[in-house]
């Protein structure tokens, strides 16, 4: 497994399984996940909504969460840890606060208190970054699946997959684990992982990056990073032209007040 130019991804990684064994080991399995009815009406346990995303409560969808992370780690790649995290910052705020209104002021009146539970697990951020995936990068082939058991021909039923379409089986399996909460979870992240995209949200919001140190990058305050090279380039560049300039045109200037004699006697001299 090569995390190459991918620390936050190897981050999430552990992270959602250091921390799903933990709330195993330490049995507080039950902190985590939502009861609309229970827990925000009955006892008021808002901090619920922000606690929710952080661990799964069984092993299966912590492989399947940890193998989807895995292979979408070329979106960090693409865009640099510092974007990334920042989205994944921003994504996480967003996806704390949604699923949990739409269920209890939507989900829940409609449904008649039937649909009362948001399961545990970072399921909205994993879509929110399907999202991107599903943007960005192309499927390199494309292949056939006959629905028929007979010699195959040109009026067989044919399914067709792409290389891409194991990670989407593996998101569509997360997503159907304890549904309808985790369903819900998975179609407001890719919502959010849409818009973001698409710059639907507020500016302040798709421009805002996490501080260059909380990914390891050295020296951003000071440099300011290639933008800070680029600037200080264009300067010395701009400087540089500035300078001949001002020394061409000192010279055009002196050469204009040089009487004709004087420029043949130059000319002359040069000559020997």
């Amino acid at each position: 497994m090569s995390f190459t130019n991918a620390p936050v991804t190897r981050a999430l990684v552990l992270g959602v399984g250091a921390a799903s064994i933990a709330a195993s080991v330490f049995d507080i399995k039950h902190y985590f996940y939502i009861s609309v009815s229970t827990h925000f009406l009955r006892y008021g346990q808002l901090w619920r909504a922000f606690a929710y995303q952080l661990c799964y409560t069984n092993s299966s969808e912590v492989l399947f969460a940890c193998t989807t992370l895995y292979k979408m780690r070329m979106i960090e790649q693409l865009w640099g840890s510092r974007k990334y995290a920042s989205f994944i910052a921003v994504t996480s705020l967003l996806t704390a606060i949604i699923p949990p209104f739409l269920l209890t002021a939507v989900l829940r009146p409609l449904s008649f208190g039937v649909i009362d539970f948001l399961p545990a697990g970072p399921t909205p951020i994993i879509f929110a970054i399907l999202a991107q995936y599903h943007a960005i990068v192309p499927h390199m082939y494309k292949y056939k699946v006959s629905m028929t058991t007979a010699a195959p021909n040109d009026e067989s039923p044919w399914l067709t997959f792409s290389d891409k379409s194991t990670r989407y089986l593996f998101a569509v399996q997360l997503a159907l684990f304890q549904w309808p909460g985790s369903l819900l979870g998975a179609v407001v992240g890719w919502l959010v992982g849409y818009t973001w995209r698409n710059e639907l949200l507020p500016g302040v919001l798709t421009r805002w990056r996490v501080p260059g140190w909380v990914v390891g990058v050295k020296g951003h305050r000071s440099s300011g990073g290639f933008e800070g090279i680029r600037r200080r380039l264009e300067g010395e560049s701009s400087s540089t032209g500035t300078a001949s300039g001002v020394q061409q045109a000192t010279e055009g200037e002196a050469n204009r007040r040089r009487t004709m004699g004087q420029q043949l006697i130059d000319e002359v001299r040069g000559a020997f």
